[in-house]
């Protein structure tokens, strides 16, 4: 379990591994343009190897076809991203379904596009597809075509060292509300 998580997300790993994915575009034009460099039938057979019956697979937007997930027999959760447009058309296949970021501990948010100037949070995100934008010392970018199309483990991303270099939020706010006081 990953007891860095808040006590209701916690479930997610209470019985395996949380793995994180965005922006698979399946059967969408913009994987076209965007030159993915496998097939949509390669990249769930990748999902698919890595997640099982017991794990949890976030995707934080820009599904594509969501039918491509009927046979993912991990729990899916789904952060919508700018193409996908309606939550009902994914509900079939997506076991949580939110509409914008979620901040699932004190030191990690996950959203679609990614998020700047939260000093005190470490954004996972998807959107950007530039490969040369895999992050930086407060973002990781799991667009598909950025993380080779292998959905990343949240405990290996939290494991690495990543966060302890993030500010806790409730830190921040002690210290911005003593600095203010000072005044």
């Amino acid at each position: 379990m990953i007891k860095t998580l808040y006590k209701i997300f916690q479930r997610w790993s209470e019985k395996g591994s949380v793995y994180i994915i965005s922006d698979t575009h399946l059967d969408d034009d913009d994987r076209k343009q965007m030159g993915y460099l496998i097939s949509e039938t390669e990249q769930i057979d990748i999902i698919k190897h890595i997640a099982h019956k017991n794990d949890t697979l976030i995707h934080l937007g820009d599904v594509g076809n969501p039918e491509y997930f009927k046979d993912i027999k991990a729990y899916k959760v789904l952060i919508l991203g700018n193409h996908d447009q309606g939550a009902e058309k994914f509900e079939p296949f997506f076991n949580e379904i939110y509409d914008g970021p979620l901040i699932i501990s004190d030191k990690i948010i996950l959203s679609h596009e990614p998020i700047y100037g939260l000093d005190y949070m470490y954004n996972i995100h998807g959107h950007d597809h530039n490969p040369k934008n895999i992050g930086d010392n407060t973002h990781l970018n799991l667009a598909a075509n950025v993380c080779w199309y292998i959905p990343k483990n949240l405990k290996d991303i939290i494991s690495s060292g990543v966060l302890k270099d993030i500010s806790n939020i409730h830190r921040v706010t002690i210290d911005r509300a003593t600095a203010n006081k000072k005044i």
